[in-house]
């Protein structure tokens, strides 16, 4: 017999948003499970990127000081080299808000920070190791969420279940809700090069004709983004691991005293690259939030802060009547539609910025001839020339389309 836990709502995946949001909710008195499949949060290979906008959310909730304690670089512009010029494309110091940075934090340290906070609250609860598979449903009604624990089946009946279990989403496949695929002509190579003295001291990317890498400053190593054309994970391996240290070291010269230590395709993960996003976010008894509602392009880096804003979103509508035991699950229904229609806006927006970028300037730069040298685009020049426009893709960047603000309540 599978164990049963019973909570006012059940969050699937501790990701971002569903940290966050099991977060907020614990903070407004709602009884809240959290399941997270793995057994730490251990991995390398998840955004990395805390905006401006979720800076301002970690402010609003009295938590900035903490957070930014944990181990963290601060980058207050956006610098590029294509074909070898080095361009500064934003600048984040002018954002009119509490922090004029992105800081570059590992996602295993934002999402211990949250646990270590919402376990204060006896109202919340994690559970590790426990993947959601699939819903209990009556009818068209969502119940509950089935899970696979290490002890064995574990049942959580819920009078809410939120989907924020990622682009994989088991709860949105086990709940039949239809998905909008927009298209990605890219994948992501992720990798891990050491650190050398000399290097430079900010995250940064470099283009050039048929290459596109980001380099994330971890301290001690750089975390690599190599993008490739959709599907070419074959071609890559095909041409062989001595060819693609070669063309890593030509867009990166200074890794060509390291890229020896790259000694199998193990030490380089595929990330393979999804837009899409969900027809409809819920149906009774059930909303999906971030990638699990919109799968978004690692352009950017903003889909972990489009998480955040959605989990900041759907407690501002959700937490105060959730923590009212008068009302009961079938007057929440009205509240999840409420709460896609404030984020489907900036969804959209944001993916077709994201894929316009995808198709108009990186597939044709992956596609170019590399015996040709790519030339700085007449908008970066601008930028260039006139440093106060760089504030306008920082906004695009570090805030975005409609930021959310923390007005859930706290019982504190």
């Amino acid at each position: 017999m599978p164990t049963t836990l019973h909570t006012r709502c059940c969050i699937a995946g501790g990701g971002p948003a569903g940290m966050m949001l099991g977060y907020l909710l614990a903070r407004a008195g709602v009884d809240v499970v959290v399941l997270e499949k793995h057994a730490d949060f251990l991995r390398d290979f998840r955004g990395d990127t805390v905006h401006p906008s979720t800076l301002q959310v970690m402010h609003e909730l009295g938590l900035l000081d903490a957070f930014l304690a944990r181990p963290h670089d601060k980058a207050r512009v956006l610098r590029v080299s294509i074909s070898g010029t080095e361009v500064t494309v934003a600048d984040f110091s002018h954002l009119r808000t509490r922090c004029g940075f992105i800081a570059m934090m590992p996602q295993w340290e934002f999402l211990d920070f949250l646990r270590d906070h919402a376990v204060l609250r006896s109202n919340f609860r994690l559970v590790m190791n426990a993947e959601a598979i699939g819903l209990a449903e009556d009818g068209n009604r969502v119940l509950g969420v089935r899970a696979a624990t290490a002890d064995g089946p574990l049942q959580v009946t819920a009078d809410l279940v939120i989907g924020a279990d990622g682009r994989h989403s088991a709860i949105r496949t086990a709940a039949g809700l239809q998905v909008r695929d927009l298209g990605a002509p890219i994948d992501v190579l992720w990798m891990r090069l050491p650190m050398a003295p000399g290097d430079p001291t900010e995250s940064g990317g470099r283009i050039d004709t048929g290459h596109f890498l980001a380099m994330i400053h971890r301290g001690s190593y750089w975390q690599c983004a190599f993008v490739i054309p959709k599907g070419g994970i074959a071609a890559v391996h095909a041409r062989g691991l001595e060819a693609f240290r070669a063309e890593l070291t030509r867009v990166a010269p200074l890794f060509a005293d390291r890229v020896h230590t790259l000694q199998s395709w193990d030490d380089i993960k595929l990330l393979s690259v999804t837009v899409d996003r969900l027809e409809r976010w819920w149906k009774p008894g059930l909303l999906c939030i971030g990638d699990a509602a919109h799968a978004m392009s690692p352009v950017g880096g903003i889909g972990i802060n489009l998480a955040i804003q959605d989990a900041v979103a759907a407690a501002n509508v959700l937490a105060a009547p959730l923590a009212d035991p008068d009302i009961d699950a079938e007057a929440l229904t009205p509240l999840l539609a409420r709460v896609e229609r404030r984020r489907l806006f900036p969804t959209r927006v944001t993916q077709a910025a994201q894929v316009a970028v995808q198709n108009r300037l990186l597939a044709p730069v992956l596609a170019g001839d590399r015996r040709q040298p790519l030339s700085v685009p007449w908008p970066v020049k601008l930028l260039n020339r006139w440093p106060v426009l760089r504030v306008l893709p920082a906004y695009a960047v570090g805030v975005g389309v409609r930021p959310e603000h923390v007005r859930s309540p706290s019982v504190d």
